[in-house]
């Protein structure tokens, strides 16, 4: 049997017009603003003119993934459909894909088969605009600091101890670390500089996790962008920078509403990555589905370990929200790469493999009952070859431990391949939950990245290495000791080698380097050897990607 490609699909669809959408949640046409016929954005002022109500709050996370990803957003977009199917008011909140791994290794992020959003080729490229609005206000900053210097330096910025980065939506190792102001006096001061992809910078944190202009513009003007020379930050505020940046930043501010293949509603905002940044859409966004809907149907980027520890202890500490259930989604050829398989052989058969890497969901399962205390459900997101001694296995061996797990057909039959799983979801959310944190943010810097790694990723221990204890003495020393922790470590392992697959036991995190997002209010602490900027693979999904005579897209996915 011949399978449609994802664009296929999405070209094929007979999309609404999005007043229609927008209409079926309650929102009239002076509240959005329309981008074309199928995408338009809605004013946050809603929020207080409008009395709401406080739909159910459901995760998606996953296993430790392959290079490939696993289906979030696909098992996200089919269960929000299967939910509305069954006759609830439902919306589904994602973020917004980078234009980084679209043309890199991964594909975009607006779903697969027949559980996708609408209008694909806009939302993986350039959408409404917001990623570029993020990336001018970061490198405004960058600008403002540079000339600030050029300027006469008032607040005394010791050059060799400026922090805030360059930023661009692409991934492009060449601009990791560069240097700049070369030239002359006139073309400013030679220093040593980098670029980080957009969806990596603080100024994407601070837009997903701001509650409205006012704490936005707050929250920007709380950036470290340098220290001066005795020590002390400089930040946007000091530099007169925020209140640009965030009119930069105004409209890309309100949530972008579009729909799904069935007409589900979708909002779609903000970007961050979960292995270095948060991970989760915007704060508005989630706050406004819930305002409009009974059930609310979001996502957090990779394994449960970055992802859904992220959202769970940053974004629902921030913004004082509840999940009432969680959906870790696992795919067999997930489990077989956990059990040993290269990525080359995923497609063969491999029961022993399977078998081999179920310890991985099973410490994700364990995590969200026992460490963060949530009602969960393992959705396994079949694929065509998956075969069904694959399925079985998993699906006994999870009854066999007492472990919920449900299969999920949307990839390839949508809404109606997540009705079952559609059904456990709505039955977990009405369960009692006793939901908590992994750490209490008074805890010491270190003792919290400690609870992380103890608890959450199984480790025996963490080692700080030189420069990681003295910045962490600094931030102490500074102030910002109590805020939650943001670890950046590779996705593809509970630990920070990505080589040490499975459910690895005996193994300590190591923590390199730490920086301050007092804006976005977390810690940064890197681990391994994970970057900011990624680059481009041998051969990058943009050698795929063309357009014809008449603008149809080809090879996107």
């Amino acid at each position: 049997m011949g399978y449609k490609s994802d664009i296929e699909i999405a070209q094929e669809a007979k999309m609404e017009d999005i007043r229609e959408v927008a209409k079926r949640i309650g929102l009239s046409e002076d509240d959005i603003e329309l981008y074309g016929k199928y995408k338009a954005k809605v004013d946050y002022n809603v929020l207080k003119r409008t009395e709401g109500k406080k739909g159910k709050l459901i995760l998606t996370t996953a296993i430790n993934p392959t290079p490939a990803g696993e289906g979030k957003t696909t098992t996200t977009i089919g269960v929000a459909d299967a939910i509305r199917r069954l006759g609830h008011n439902t919306i589904m909140a994602l973020r917004e894909p980078s234009l980084g791994p679209v043309f890199g290794i991964k594909g975009g992020a607006a779903g697969g088969g027949y559980a996708q959003v609408v209008p694909m080729e806009d939302i993986n490229l350039h959408f409404t605009g917001d990623l570029h609005a993020l990336t001018a206000a970061n490198n405004l900053l960058a600008a403002m600091i540079d000339n600030h210097i050029q300027q006469g330096n008032e607040l005394n910025i010791d050059t060799r101890r400026i922090v805030w980065r360059r930023a661009i939506d692409m991934n492009d190792r060449q601009l990791r670390n560069i240097v700049c102001g070369l030239g002359g006096k006139v073309n400013g001061t030679p220093r040593e500089d980098g670029f980080d992809i957009t969806v990596a910078s603080e100024v994407m944190a601070i837009f997903c996790l701001a509650n409205n202009i006012t704490d936005l513009k707050e929250r920007l003007g709380n950036i470290v962008a340098a220290y001066n020379m005795d020590g002390n930050p400089v930040t946007a505020r000091d530099l007169k920078a925020n209140g640009a940046m965030a009119t930069l930043l105004k409209d890309a501010l309100k949530p972008n509403l579009v729909q799904s293949l069935e007409g589900t509603p979708a909002f779609i905002h903000g970007g961050p990555f979960a292995n270095i940044a948060h991970g989760c859409n915007s704060v508005i966004a989630t706050k406004m589905a819930r305002h409009f809907c009974d059930y609310v149907v979001t996502e957090a980027g990779f394994g449960a370990d970055l992802g859904a520890e992220k959202f769970l202890d940053i974004k629902c500490r921030l913004a004082d929200l509840k999940p009432d259930a969680v959906i870790i989604v696992a795919t067999v050829k997930a489990l077989k790469y956990n059990g040993g398989v290269s990525k080359n052989e995923l497609g063969e058969e491999n029961l022993e493999a399977l078998e081999k890497g179920l310890p991985n969901l099973l410490k994700h399962v364990d995590n969200i009952k026992n460490v963060f205390g949530l009602p969960c459900v393992v959705a396994i997101n079949k694929f065509v070859n998956d075969t069904e001694a694959e399925i079985s296995l998993i699906e006994n061996k999870c009854k066999e431990l007492g472990v919920n797990v449900v299969l999920s057909e949307v990839w390839e039959k949508g809404g109606k391949g997540g009705e079952d799983l559609a059904k456990e979801v709505i039955r977990l959310c009405d369960e009692e939950n006793n939901f908590k944190f992994s750490y209490d943010t008074d805890l010491s810097i270190k003792e919290k990245i400690e609870a992380i790694a103890k608890k959450v990723y199984g480790a025996d221990g963490v080692d700080f290495l030189p420069k990681a204890k003295k910045e962490m003495d600094n931030f102490e020393k500074l102030g910002f000791g109590n805020m939650p922790i943001c670890i950046a470590k590779t996705q593809y392992s509970l630990s920070d080698d990505p080589t040490k697959l499975g459910k690895p036991e005996g193994f300590r995190i190591t923590i390199k380097d730490m920086t301050v997002s007092a804006g976005a209010g977390f810690i940064v602490a890197l681990a391994g050897d994970v970057m900011k900027m990624p680059g481009l693979g041998k051969e990058p999904a943009a050698f795929k990607i063309d357009v014809d005579e008449n603008g149809k897209i080809s090879g996107l996915f």
